[in-house]
């Protein structure tokens, strides 16, 4: 080989040295330089994961600042995708130690947005369930056991039908909510309270840049930010009166059941407003559920004891339920008839147990003989309203009906509120395509028929008669405190309505109604020893499908109210013996007048979860305490109006 050749060797060589670092230089500048970024947030989906913190939901107080329903840690069981989608084995081999289908693990996989977020699996599983997933860890690469908030209703049952509660977005609610911020996975109210100002008392959620090892297991933090605690809501509410009302019903339905034979006597409501303002002091449904159970998903167990139970205890009676108001009623029928010169207070009308048109009567066929308006309404006499409906007719019966508000919702903040049905002639043209009859403007006037309300209409009904005919719409929140514990909102009452009645016929009214509470009225053995002045009405309404539904309303001090309340007792019987008693218990726990102390403070609790900042508290609104007066005995019936309506 000569020099020559030899040269041209090394320089062909040379030239193909230079080709293959240019090669790899090119190819550098193009991993790092065109696509560097792609490649980095490959290598950080394999080592850097973002984990989501659930911001805490606002706090409830009553309107003395009780707190009723706030948070606490839960452990929350997730999937981290590391290298790739989650395995089979690894899905089922969790299915397995949390009790669920692997489908249903699927599919909250498949609803994954993010790739760099977990996969929240089961919120709120119990340390039995933690220990397990732990000492099995290696069989589990990319399960990770997460500290979140999670709901707690301090007294559990207790106003379940107002507070609601709270789970996982569905995929038709997601669907609507997306545009909103929320996110597969999110924890939402679906009831109550928590529905309606879910936006506002969510806040807002923080996270963790987490790097982990192969196997999923955090490693170290990168980066963190705080979630910031949602707005609170200051209840109208009474804590105190809650409690009273509700244990008030539960005792008495036991009675009935077990004492007066009315085996289905397991259902009713109360409501306890402030007439001056509408605001609602208390809200009772029964039968109820506890909240707490929809943590981290219903059981199996605790949604068929809910679904198999015949009176739906989901259902909130208090705004739902619609009823024949029975001889409740008779309130509107008397208003009408006085303030249309359809009859006189002085006239006396004679009852002979049947009416002298159609043969209705009243209960057992009891005679008053000659009877004036005054009595007849604290008697409940059926015969005497079915004259002044004979008089009325039915579209002044409907009119006056509807100027106290019945046939349209009250207003509440809740959702779900019925309308009820005021009887007339239109409904029962294009329902059934019949016509009017006279024995149907008679039923209308004593409240069965046509005629349906809820408790909480009767309960504005009888706030009109205590507060001179105004009507307000009844709220459940007056303010919504910010984070530092500042007022972001206030409510105020609202009037919606009056009803066009003249002083002397209301205190007619009022005179027939505290005669319910004193000896001959239909209520008398109950408040025998009361020692507070009332007006109630006492009612029973005919169930075709049972035993009649028993009423009460009534309005406390007589010389100045300041509570309202109105009690339904499905299938109770007569409402001397089923829902007066349960009013008699709530009046007990009445409120004195406001007067607001201005020295008392209280701060929003520290959360108790690790993540959550302390926050600086701010002074809350003060509100008057309750009165305590002497338990009321309640004596044996021993008038002969005890078994009236």
């Amino acid at each position: 080989m000569t020099d020559k050749d030899h040269n041209q060797r090394i320089e062909i060589l040379g030239y193909v040295l230079m080709l293959i670092i240019f090669a790899l230089i090119t190819r550098l500048v193009f991993l790092q330089i065109a696509h560097g970024q792609d490649y980095k947030r490959l290598s950080d989906n394999n080592r850097i994961k973002l984990m989501p913190i659930m911001a805490p939901r606002g706090l409830f107080y009553d309107r003395n600042n009780i707190p009723l329903v706030s948070n606490r840690p839960g452990f929350t069981v997730s999937l981290v995708p590391i290298e790739g989608p989650i395995s089979e084995n690894v899905i089922n081999t969790l299915a397995t130690y949390l009790n669920m289908k692997p489908e249903q693990i699927r599919e909250k996989v498949a609803k994954l947005d993010n790739p760099l977020e977990p996969v929240r699996v089961k919120d709120d599983v119990g340390p039995d369930i933690v220990t397990k997933i732990k000492e099995h860890q290696d069989e589990l690469p990319g399960v990770i056991i997460e500290i979140q908030s999670v709901r707690n209703y301090i007294n559990k049952e207790l106003a379940a039908h107002i507070f609601g509660y709270v789970s996982e977005i569905s995929d038709a609610e997601l669907e609507k909510k997306k545009a909103q911020g929320y996110k597969s996975g999110n924890i939402i109210g679906k009831f109550g309270l928590e529905q309606v100002f879910d936006k506002e008392i969510r806040g807002e959620d923080g996270g963790s840049q987490i790097e982990v090892d192969v196997n999923g297991r955090p490693m170290r933090m990168l980066g963190r930010k705080e979630p910031v605690l949602g707005n609170s809501l200051v209840l109208t509410i009474d804590a105190k009166i809650q409690k009273a009302a509700e244990q008030a019903i539960d005792n008495r339905l036991r009675y009935l059941q077990t004492r007066l034979g009315n085996i289905n006597a397991k259902a009713g409501a109360a409501v306890v407003l402030n007439p001056k303002t509408g605001e609602v002091l208390a809200m009772v449904s029964r039968p109820t559920f506890n909240p707490n159970d929809f943590n981290g998903g219903i059981s199996a167990k605790n949604w068929k004891a809910i679904n198999d139970n015949p009176f739906n205890p989901m259902s909130n009676r208090a705004i739902a339920g619609e009823y024949p108001p029975g001889s409740t009623f008779k309130i509107i029928t008397g208003t009408a008839a006085l303030e249309l010169g359809k009859v006189t207070p002085e006239e006396k009308i004679l009852d002979t147990g049947h009416h002298w048109l159609i043969p209705k009567g009243n209960a057992m066929g009891e005679a008053l003989g000659w009877i004036s308006f005054k009595d007849a309404l604290s008697k409940s006499d059926n015969v005497y309203f079915y004259e002044m409906g004979n008089r009325l007719g039915i579209d002044n019966l409907e009119r006056y009906a509807r100027q106290f508000g019945l046939g349209a919702p009250t207003g509440i903040e809740l959702k779900g509120e019925a309308e009820g049905l005021v009887a007339n002639q239109r409904y029962k043209q294009e329902v059934y395509g019949e016509d009017w009859y006279l024995s149907e403007t008679f039923d209308a006037a004593i409240g069965q028929g046509f005629q349906l309300a809820t408790p909480i209409q009767m309960a504005t009904v009888m706030s009109q008669v205590a507060n001179g005919g105004h009507r307000f719409r009844p709220y459940l929140v007056t303010k919504e405190l910010a984070p530092d514990g500042s007022v972001a909102k206030t409510f105020q009452p609202e009037e919606v309505g009056k009803v066009d009645i003249s002083d002397r016929t209301l205190n007619l009214i009022r005179s027939a109604l505290y005669d319910v509470a004193r000896p001959g009225g239909t209520a008398a053995y109950v408040f025998d020893g009361f020692p507070i002045p009332i007006a109630g009405k006492t009612g029973t309404a005919e169930n075709p499908h049972g035993d009649d539904h028993g009423w009460f309303v009534a309005y406390a001090p007589f010389d100045n109210p300041t509570v309202v309340v109105a009690v339904v007792v499905e299938q109770g019987g007569f409402g001397s013996d089923s829902a007066a008693p349960i009013a008699r218990k709530i009046l007990e726990k009445r409120k004195k007048p406001d007067t607001p102390n201005q020295s008392t403070q209280t701060r929003l609790p520290r959360s108790n979860l690790s993540y959550s900042k302390n926050r600086k508290g701010g002074q809350l609104p003060s509100f008057p305490i309750l009165a305590y007066l002497r338990p009321a005995v309640i004596v044996p019936p021993t008038s002969a109006y005890r078994r009236a309506s």
